[in-house]
């Protein structure tokens, strides 16, 4: 079973670096010790300074653009005969250096303040916070609650998910480019997708309950000191635990060791709230009858964990809550079994009905 898990995947395995061997786990600890670094010490501000950026979270974006372009080169070399590739890994490049470090640089040049317009609550757990909107000018404000709770919901619906988490995204967009030599190893295994939905589900409760507590805070300010220290206690545990050590010192760190999308998988609010969104809409990935040949490969590219040669082998199309549709399966099948689609799918589709797996 474990030699059939890896059909499709080729000279990968060979490679040291991408199949968990001692160069893998060195990566990976010099990838989370960058991270302790910059979230906890003040070890990179003067780095940034030298270098004329306003301070370190700027260096950061600095070198997120430079991993990025990297990674869309190499992952271009490799799948960049496929059309969809090539324009989601541009729109990726091209988000993540004009809207997420260009933007708020000249924004901080001219008016001392910042904003990132591709990330949205809940992903940015603060933004929808009263403090972050009062303190916004009323145009950031209002852009951040319409996008936040109007639009992306509303384009998950029409378009999947993947519009946001395979297209704008900076974590998916990271994880796209220089994540992509490590995709193979997400684990397929029906352990794992319990874990995935018990964790990504947990997080999402707990980022309503801090915004819901922090606005209730907001509301009634400092009449109620107990209250007032037990929502800025809230807001501080998620923003240590959920902020910066789920979704940067493990959720990165950990793509040589668990593939580039542990923080997208297993943790992210935003793709759990999308998902559920995507479940009711028009995104599918159509399957075509008695074509499959069990090759393994589209189940190997999966970054996010969905068997989906299960699917195939029954001539099932489907939509899960998971999927980013990053085409990765559509694009490596051999014989164009798999399409993914935006239509009025039958009820069918939406759910997993009567699939045989095992948990490898």
């Amino acid at each position: 079973m474990y030699q059939q898990g890896q059909n499709g995947l080729m000279h990968t395995w060979r490679q040291g670096w991408r199949s968990r061997n001692l160069g893998a786990w060195l990566l990976a600890a010099c990838m989370m010790g960058f991270y302790v670094d910059l979230y906890w010490f003040d070890h990179l501000e003067p780095v940034a300074r030298t270098l004329g950026l306003p301070n370190r979270w700027f260096l950061y974006g600095a070198l997120y653009c430079v991993g990025m372009i990297g990674g869309a080169i190499r992952t271009l070399r490799r799948h960049g005969n496929s059309r969809y590739n090539r324009v989601r890994i541009g729109v990726n490049v091209g988000v993540q250096v004009l809207l997420a470090f260009t933007l708020p640089w000249v924004m901080q040049a001219f008016t001392g303040h910042d904003f990132y317009f591709s990330y949205l609550w809940p992903l940015k757990y603060d933004l929808l916070l009263p403090d972050t909107l009062w303190n916004l000018p009323l145009y950031l404000a209002i852009y951040g609650l319409l996008a936040s709770l109007v639009l992306a919901p509303v384009l998950a619906f029409f378009f999947g998910k993947r519009w946001y988490c395979s297209w704008v995204c900076g974590c998916g967009g990271l994880a796209n480019t220089f994540g992509d030599p490590w995709r193979h190893l997400t684990s397929k295994s029906t352990r794992s997708w319990r874990f995935e939905k018990a964790a990504i589900y947990t997080v999402l409760g707990l980022v309503i309950f801090m915004t819901a507590v922090v606005g209730l805070k907001g509301l009634v300010g400092n009449d109620h000191p107990q209250f007032a220290a037990f929502a800025g206690g809230t807001k501080q545990v998620y923003g240590f635990l959920v902020g910066a050590v789920l979704s940067g010192v493990l959720g990165t760190g950990l793509y040589p060791l668990l593939g580039p999308r542990v923080w997208c998988r297993n943790f992210c609010p935003m793709a759990a709230l999308l998902g559920l969104v995507q479940k009711l809409g028009r995104f599918r990935i159509a399957v075509k009858d008695d074509m499959c040949i069990s090759c393994g490969n589209c189940s190997a590219y999966c970054e996010m964990g969905i068997d989906v040669r299960s699917y195939a082998q029954s001539n099932q199309s489907f939509t899960r809550a998971a999927c980013v549709g990053c085409g990765m399966c559509a694009h490596v099948c051999p014989r164009g079994v798999l399409k993914l689609e935006n239509r009025w799918n039958a009820q069918g589709d939406k759910a997993r009905q009567h699939i045989v797996t095992l948990d490898l």
